[in-house]
């Protein structure tokens, strides 16, 4: 399965997202991940609507073939949707959690040009997708608790991740599966095979304790990921 990487830029310098973006393409990467925090619905405050709007202004006068990926992590989305769609998102991703009433907001992402998402706090049960699972072209599973960026994965997101595919192709649904929170090299793979589509990553994409640049931090990710495509693909043709 092929996977796209959407780093989230949380977790690069937030002194200089310009050169981070540059840094991304330069790797070839064509998602970017926004985290927006309003602190209410979780204590960080992080990325308004005009930070948005700035970084793809960016983005399209270097011609960089690069969509924007919003996650709302806020209490009233209805509120921030039309301002964010601004920024021409591809996605924009709200929290089945939050008190508002999810289906019409999935619309008015709809309505604004973006393709809407719902996500899933880790303690929160496949159930909440029920009634919503047509009306969406994308499912977050947070593997983490939502917040900050840095924690370690939740093992059983993997099941988690599983049992939504199943879901999702029982309502009909087609929606993408997007993880997010602690994926690294070392369990990507199994993400992967599980059933994600697009794959968050923070810390693994522009952490340089090693040396590393993020090109060769995406390439290494994207290595662990396409090694479970390969996989499959000999399992399928009997290793020919």
């Amino acid at each position: 399965m092929a996977v796209r990487l959407a780093p989230s830029l949380l977790a690069a310098d937030q002194s200089n997202l310009a050169a981070a973006i540059d840094a991304l393409a330069v790797a070839g990467v064509d998602l970017l991940h926004l985290d927006v925090m309003d602190g209410h619905y979780v204590p960080n405050l992080t990325f308004g609507p005009k930070m948005a709007v700035d970084l793809m202004a960016h983005v399209r006068r270097q011609g960089y073939a690069m969509e924007l990926d919003v996650h709302l992590m806020v209490t009233d989305p209805d509120r921030f949707v039309g301002a964010f769609a601004e920024a021409g998102p591809a996605f924009i991703t709200v929290h089945a959690e939050a008190p508002y009433h999810p289906h019409r907001t999935l619309q008015l992402i709809r309505n604004e040009g973006a393709r809407p998402g719902l996500s899933l706090n880790p303690g929160t049960a496949l159930n909440a997708l029920e009634e919503l699972a047509t009306e969406i072209d994308l499912v977050l599973l947070m593997s983490v608790n939502p917040g900050f960026y840095g924690q370690a994965f939740i093992p059983g997101s993997l099941d988690k991740i599983a049992r939504c595919r199943a879901l999702l192709d029982a309502k009909g649904s087609g929606a993408m599966i997007q993880v997010d929170g602690g994926l690294t090299a070392s369990n990507l793979g199994a993400a992967v095979e599980a059933g994600t589509h697009i794959a968050v990553v923070g810390n693994a994409a522009f952490d340089r304790a090693q040396g590393r640049s993020v090109a060769e931090n995406i390439q290494i990710l994207r290595e662990a990921a396409q090694a479970v495509a390969q996989l499959d693909t000999n399992l399928n043709t009997g290793g020919r």
